[in-house]
């Protein structure tokens, strides 16, 4: 219990309260109430007014609440958690009170604001187009904005009535940055004739031209300019064929001028990135998933354009190093949240707690259209509301199993806007470790899956008949803290511990960020070559001896090892050995060092100084005789001493024994002559 004040509104006595379930695990001092927005607003002010931080369970009204905390500069202390359309507003309404208690307790673990990027728009547009569909949008947006009209292989274009602004010929063959700072590759640029009578009359026209802008409208009708168009902020793409749709464009980029601030969506630690060692590549999963070319390679690791970065959070999720992570909210914070909602849902008595990952553009009209119109959510079903479906990782899906919950969903569009590929492999990835560890359900069925769908009633029948597993016997407490690597691994060794029927080792499919290296030891020579290429340090050797380790836990299966080995003895083998996990390190390979022959100095490995000796002495030139036996034992030196013996002794390349003549045609045949052998 925490100094939290938590008001549970019935909405007129339409949503069941069952005050003494709600108030036992809602996490504060809970105060009902029946019109908290109108009449009774005054108690929730008073609350605010005492310093205390408050929960008020409404999510209509959250705007009301949130102007009557900005008079006491309580804004931070407020958190709004919807029970009415989530809980209340359903046929199982009346043993919805764990449920209700659960999302209100996740409500007070409300994370911090994420860091912000500014940018700044002047207001100067290119209006991209073909025909006097773009010149007449140009006319419109010329009292707004500082406007240029770019016309692709123009036909007949009239002559303006008056040259109010630029109309040129070109075509975009290359574009990239963002509101505020587009750069444009132009080709077939040309400028019009001042004599143009009847049409616009073009110059001679050349390629190479460029051009920067704030905004750009694109009436063209052609390829979109850039990937994921509709997130490129300042890009507005629309077709020239539907004037509704050309009005909502001009009045939506006339408004794009001033100081405009984005979220930074995404953390990045270049010390952890995967992404290459000695310009040899391992890990492109962020490069792969990335809808809109945010990110780039930039030598051993990514750069993500925080300006060009839409926020799906896909590169967090399948990061395997915790390189790039979530800041909306950070992936802990997410965790801390989960980790109060099955808390309090247990401790209210709930039981068979299902959770519904959804975002807030698609999956909430989807709940409140449910719960206003068919059955509601039912009681064991709890809603989360993140920004994104494609930010949830592994480690959140693995916690909620140790938490103790027997399902888990991810509700997406039934025509998603975007790939939803890294959702699906995040399905299957942690359903098969939740059933290898026995969460699933008796008859059958996945425990985790993804509910593709933009009908409620469809929604309605997906939860009702949907799987139901096993939940564990003892729920895990863990407080989920530090970095995201850190955070996973605890999440999957906590699902294991928790686990109705846990086993040591889950094979798992191509591409999963967890797994082992089979090496063959024989043909191992500790070159070391793959430590040094190793981003996570799951390899290691030691200054002490001449050996190579491996640590599991750590190892991201990004295949820099196996790529830089010269002896290709490494193969990846995806898995999680959760024994291994345990495990701080294991030795693969040691061998005795060799230890220099004039000071002691250990230095490489036996095995491997003895095998040059046996393939050089005797066998070369420079290694036979008395002055061999002499360079012999410099082999067998260590670094320093070997320059020093080298360099008194010296070595003269003359006395290489003469090599012999090539043989050419002539020998050949006076060599048949000298036998008597027939000429032809």
């Amino acid at each position: 219990m925490s100094d939290r004040v938590v008001f549970a509104c019935s909405c007129e006595g339409t949503v069941p309260l069952d005050a003494a379930t709600i108030g036992s695990a809602c996490g504060g001092r809970l105060e009902t109430g029946v019109e908290l927005c109108g009449r009774e607003i005054e108690r929730v002010r008073a609350a605010l007014e005492t310093g205390a931080s408050v929960t008020v369970a409404c999510g209509v009204q959250a705007p009301l609440f949130a102007e009557h905390a900005a008079d006491f500069d309580a804004e931070a202390r407020l958190s709004c958690s919807d029970i009415r359309e989530n809980a209340g507003w359903s046929r199982e309404g009346h043993a919805a009170g764990p449920k209700m208690a659960a999302l209100l307790a996740m409500a007070g673990e409300a994370p911090s604001p994420p860091p912000i990027v500014t940018m700044e728009s002047q207001g100067i547009v290119l209006v991209y187009g073909r025909d006097e569909v773009a010149v007449e949008a140009g006319r419109r947006l010329a009292d707004h904005l500082d406007v240029t009209v770019l016309l692709t292989r123009p036909k007949e274009v009239a002559p303006p009535r008056r040259n109010e602004f630029p109309v040129l010929q070109g075509t975009i063959v290359g574009a990239k940055g963002h509101l505020g700072a587009f750069s444009l590759r132009i080709d077939d640029y040309a400028l019009p004739s001042p004599a143009s009578r009847q049409a616009l009359i073009f110059g001679e026209a050349r390629n190479g031209a460029s051009s920067t802008c704030d905004l750009v409208l694109d009436l063209s009708g052609g390829i979109p300019l850039f990937p994921a168009h509709d997130l490129r902020s300042g890009y507005v793409r629309i077709d020239p064929r539907d004037p509704a749709a050309v009005e909502a464009a001009l009045f939506k980029i006339s408004h794009l001028v001033g100081t405009f601030e984005k979220s930074r969506f995404i953390g990045f630690h270049t010390e952890l990135c995967a992404h290459s060692r000695s310009r040899i590549t391992g890990c492109t999963r962020c490069l792969d998933v990335c809808p809109t070319g945010a990110i780039t390679p930039a030598g051993e690791h990514v750069a993500i354009d925080p300006y060009v970065c839409a926020g799906c959070g896909s590169c967090a999720s399948v990061c395997p190093t915790g390189a790039a992570s979530y800041a909306l909210p950070h992936a802990d914070a997410l965790m801390r949240q989960l980790r109060a909602l099955m808390r309090a849902y247990h401790a209210a008595g709930g039981r068979n707690g299902v959770v519904l990952f959804h975002d807030e553009d698609h999956g909430t009209p989807l709940i409140q259209a449910l719960a206003r119109y068919g059955d509601g959510l039912p009681a064991n079903v709890l809603p989360v509301s993140v920004n994104e479906l494609t930010q949830i990782g592994p480690e959140a899906v693995a916690a909620l199993f140790a938490y103790g919950a027997v399902g888990v969903n991810l509700l997406v569009r039934d025509r998603p806007k975007h790939d939803v590929e890294t959702i699906r492999r995040l399905v299957a990835l942690t359903d098969t470790v939740a059933q290898a560890l026995g969460y699933g359900a008796e008859g059958g069925g996945a425990v985790v899956s993804l509910i593709e769908t933009d009908d409620p009633d469809r929604l309605s029948a997906a939860l009702a008949f949907g799987s139901r597993g096993t939940p564990a016997p003892v729920p895990a407490a863990f407080m989920p803290v530090g970095p995201k690597r850190n955070v996973l691994q605890f999440a999957f060794r906590e699902m294991h511990v928790a686990a109705p029927a846990p086993v040591a080792v889950v094979p798992l499919d191509a591409g999963a960020p967890f797994g082992t290296l089979e090496i063959d030891v024989e043909g191992c020579t500790l070159c070391l070559s793959c430590v040094s290429a190793c981003p996570t340090n799951a390899l290691s050797d030691s200054q002490d001896r001449p050996l190579l380790a491996f640590e599991e836990s750590l190892c991201v299966q990004c295949g820099l090892c196996a790529a830089t080995c010269p002896e290709n003895v490494i193969t990846l083998k995806p898995q999680i050995d959760f024994e291994a996990w345990a495990e701080p390190r294991r030795i693969v390979k040691e061998e005795e060092p060799f230890h220099c022959v004039s000071c002691a100095k250990p230095f490489g490995t036996r095995s491997t100084i003895e095998r040059v000796i046996a393939k050089l002495q005797d066998k070369h030139w420079m290694f036979a005789g008395a002055a061999g036996e002499e360079r012999v034992r410099a082999l067998m030196m260590c670094e320093n001493c070997r320059v020093e013996v080298v360099m008194n002794t010296g070595l003269d390349p003359h006395a290489a024994p003469e090599r012999p003549k090539p043989r050419t045609t002539e020998d050949y045949l006076r060599e048949r002559e000298t036998r008597g052998d027939p000429l032809g």
